[in-house]
C-alpha cells in the first residue's frame, strides 16, 4: 500500500477540514430521509426533514434519527413519545423541502407544505396521506450523544419501534416492494445537494454461501 500522502487530503475532523464545505456528511451519503411527523401534549402537528437516519434493526423493526439541536421533533417525542416516518419522494421532493422551513412551534408544517395529515393505526401521531410508505413508531430509547471527553454534544439520537406499516399497494410487486418504483429521494453533501433511485442504477449481488 502507497504510503504518499499527497494521494489523499488527510484532516482531523477537531483541526478543521480545510476545504471550502465540510465533506463529512457527502461522504457518508447519500442518506434516506427522516420525514418526521410528531405531535405536542396539545396535539399541535409538526412534519420535519431530517437527513441523519436510516433502519437499525429488523426484530423488532428499529429506525432512528438525529436530532441537531434541541428541535420541535425533539420536544414532541420526549412529551408523547410516539412518531411516525413517511418516505419523502421525488413527486413530494418541494413538499418536503417547504416541511424544513424555519417556523415557531405553533406553526403546523403539514398545512405549510400543502399535506393532508391523516390518521394512523396504531399511534395518536397523524401521518402523511400522500406519502406511498409510512411507519407508526414508539419511542424505545432517547440519547444524548458524547464526545471522546464525554462532554455530551447539544444532538439527540431518536430511536423508535415500528408498531405499524402503511406501504401503497402498487409498489408491492408479486408480494415484494419495489424500492425504485417509490421514487425515494436521498440527500447528498453541501447546501442543496439530493438524489433520486432510479432502476436503471440498480444491480444484484447475493451473499456468499
Amino acid at each position: 500500500m502507497s504510503d504518499d500522502t499527497t494521494d489523499f487530503h488527510f484532516y482531523e475532523p477537531a483541526k478543521g477540514h480545510g476545504l471550502p464545505h465540510d465533506p463529512f456528511n457527502a461522504m457518508v451519503g447519500p442518506r434516506p430521509i427522516g420525514w418526521i411527523s410528531s405531535q405536542d401534549a396539545h396535539g399541535v402537528l409538526n412534519l420535519a426533514p431530517y437527513s441523519f437516519f436510516n433502519a437499525f434493526n429488523y426484530t423488532p423493526p428499529i429506525i432512528g434519527f438525529a436530532s441537531i439541536g434541541a428541535k420541535d421533533s425533539l420536544h414532541n417525542i420526549r412529551q408523547t413519545r410516539e412518531f411516525g416516518w413517511n418516505l419523502a419522494t421525488r413527486p413530494l421532493a418541494e413538499q418536503m423541502n417547504r416541511s424544513c422551513a424555519a417556523v415557531p412551534p405553533e406553526v403546523n408544517e403539514f398545512e405549510l407544505a400543502g399535506l393532508t395529515p391523516v390518521a394512523s393505526r396504531r399511534i395518536a401521531v397523524p401521518r402523511v396521506a400522500e406519502s406511498p410508505v409510512s411507519l407508526e413508531c414508539r419511542l424505545t430509547q432517547l440519547i444524548q450523544l458524547e464526545g471522546l471527553d464525554g462532554a455530551p454534544v447539544q444532538t439527540w439520537l431518536i430511536l423508535g419501534e415500528v408498531v405499524g406499516v402503511h406501504i401503497a399497494r402498487h409498489l408491492l410487486k408479486d408480494g415484494i416492494y419495489d424500492t425504485a418504483a417509490a421514487q425515494p429521494i436521498l440527500r447528498g453533501g453541501g447546501p442543496a445537494d439530493y438524489f433520486e433511485i432510479s432502476p436503471d442504477n440498480m444491480f444484484k449481488m447475493f451473499r456468499p454461501r
